[in-house]
């Protein structure tokens, strides 16, 4: 009898010890997250920022080393004008007032069919996703037993995400002078954030990872896909390398990081260029606990954040043969510097193809592809569907030059929206291995401008102005950088590689333009056929 009552006093004491540990670690911090989300006005975009205020400036002043461990401080000047366009006396405003950036656009928007979604298709799906995720939302707080004081989200037809998904068009992913656009990059850099999950391909890594298939650590490759109040979705890339450092010259492009600044710069270029394919980008300081950790629903990303030694809070990606806190990204101490990439419209509504790129390199350590050994090779791929009857080719090229100015190499595939053809502009996606090497102009990104010579004409029009003294581009990305919250963007050394290699572009049109004439060299409007000449630039070098 006195060995069966120790056996039971033993069992409960255990059972005890068990209750206590599971109401200690796990729903005392639920609890906690709750009562912190009731002290903030539910309506307040900066409320989770002020709430982690950043380290004072005597502090930064007496530990320089960590006020730059991983963010740049935003200067008071930083919210400068949104537009795009600068102020009087602007040099990035005077050339947005060029003709060239004035003419109409070809072929002319005729009606729906030009925009990429249905306005009124699109609004009720967006209200059956919103709806859906208030669903799923009370569902998961009901199994955490906590009472929630959120309102229900209301998608607002006037959110800067949504207007952007209507204003997509054949010509581009937001129209010249765009308000919008700056709207969006203000919401971005401002709303609070709803949720944070991984990114799909970071999700298909998880318990399915294929060493023969994946050629680096996916902790190199780290992205989260956050969510605003407003249920606008970006996509973040945490910062993993400093401004002034080089990608090294033993490194190859497809272990290369990714740079946050680099997909912030690319949009800056690709909107000073007119070609209106990047999606809208911004840097933003994010709070990783309270924006990040205290948000996901996402058991294994919560997993994966730890304090370092130095009582920073990181996180890594979680893959099932590389789990390793080195791979890791940290805030200082919960700061972390990013980069927050628009959310293009929803595949079900707006279908997307992705295409091998001709020219896509062989991502080994020792193969070439035929590209590289076969200075003839354009005129194959002039002879394959779509690229011997459509824009898809000279399209190919204007992302070669973009590719060539930011120093890519990783442009293995291009996506398309479907509904506008072959001749539908691509979408230039992913350009985070960009601005790596300053000191270094990779000239094998430009083959296929030097092996088709081929170029548009508007394309060239373009790179010429930017290569005059009053237009200059290392000066219009200068001034248009001087936006975003993070600046400096690119030290000055990558804004200077930018000319450099803008006026090679420029002697290997003129090379072609010797060995083949205007006529073989210049397509000239929609398709490579004729179209005014808008008198404001020379063809010749």
């Amino acid at each position: 009898m006195p060995g069966l009552r120790r056996d039971r006093l033993l069992t409960l004491l255990l059972l005890g010890a068990l209750l206590s540990a599971d109401l200690y670690f796990h729903l005392w911090p639920q609890v906690q997250r709750q009562l912190r989300s009731r002290e903030r006005p539910p309506g307040c975009p900066c409320a989770r920022r002020a709430s982690s205020p950043a380290p004072a400036p005597a502090a930064a002043a007496s530990d320089p080393h960590a006020a730059a461990h991983n963010f740049s401080r935003a200067r008071p000047g930083a919210e400068r004008d949104l537009s795009g366009r600068g102020g009087p006396g602007s040099k990035l405003q005077a050339l947005f007032a060029h003709p060239l950036y004035n003419v109409p656009e070809e072929p002319p928007l005729l009606g729906p069919e030009d925009s990429l979604l249905a306005s009124q298709e699109a609004l009720r799906y967006y209200r059956r996703k919103v709806a859906r995720w208030n669903r799923r939302h009370k569902i998961y707080k009901e199994q955490l037993n906590l009472t929630s004081l959120d309102v229900p989200l209301q998608l607002r037809l006037e959110a800067s995400w949504v207007q952007f998904h209507l204003g997509i068009n054949r010509h581009g992913l937001y129209p010249r002078s765009s308000p919008i656009v700056s709207k969006l990059l203000h919401d971005m850099r401002h709303f609070p954030t709803i949720s944070a999950d991984y990114s799909q391909d970071e999700k298909a890594l998880l318990g399915a990872c294929d060493c023969t298939q994946i050629v680096k650590p996916s902790g190199v490759h780290l992205k989260l896909v956050l969510r605003f109040s407003d249920f606008g979705k970006a996509m973040f890339k945490p910062m993993r390398q400093q401004r002034d450092e080089e990608t090294p010259e033993d490194f190859f492009y497809f272990i290369d990081f990714q740079r946050h600044n680099a997909e912030i710069a690319a949009f800056h270029l690709d909107r000073i260029l007119d070609f209106r394919r990047v999606p809208p980008t911004v840097g933003r300081l994010i709070n990783v606990t309270k924006e990040i950790l205290e948000v996901t629903k996402n058991e294994i990303l919560q997993s994966v954040f730890f304090v370092s030694p130095a009582s920073n809070v990181c996180f890594f990606a979680k893959c099932p043969y590389m789990c390793k806190t080195e791979y890791a990204v940290c805030g200082n101490p919960h700061l972390l510097e990013g980069s927050l990439s628009a959310f293009l419209p929803s595949l079900n509504l707006a279908p997307r193809l992705s295409v091998p790129n001709p020219w896509i390199r062989s991502y080994s350590l020792a193969g070439k592809e035929e590209w590289e050994v076969n200075p003839l090779y354009c005129d194959t791929v002039k002879q394959v569907y779509p690229y011997n009857s459509s824009n898809r080719l000279l399209n190919i090229i204007d992302m070669a030059i973009f590719d060539f100015l930011i120093g890519n190499m990783d442009r293995h595939h291009y996506e398309m929206f479907t509904k506008f053809g072959d001749d539908g502009f691509l979408i230039h996606l992913d350009n985070a291995r960009g601005f790596g090497r300053h000191s270094h102009d990779e000239m094998s990104i430009l083959s296929p401008l030097f092996q088709c010579c081929r170029i548009k004409k508007k394309t060239l029009l373009h790179l010429q102005l930017l290569a005059q003294a009053d237009y200059r581009l290392s000066d219009m990305m200068r001034e248009s950088l001087l936006e975003d919250q993070l600046t400096p963007i690119l030290t000055e050394p990558h804004l200077l590689a930018l000319d450099r290699r803008l006026h090679i572009i420029l002697r290997t049109v003129e090379g072609c333009l010797e060995a083949h004439g205007e006529q073989s060299v210049i397509a000239n409007g929609p398709a490579g056929q004729s179209a005014p000449d808008s008198g404001q630039a020379s063809l010749t070098s």
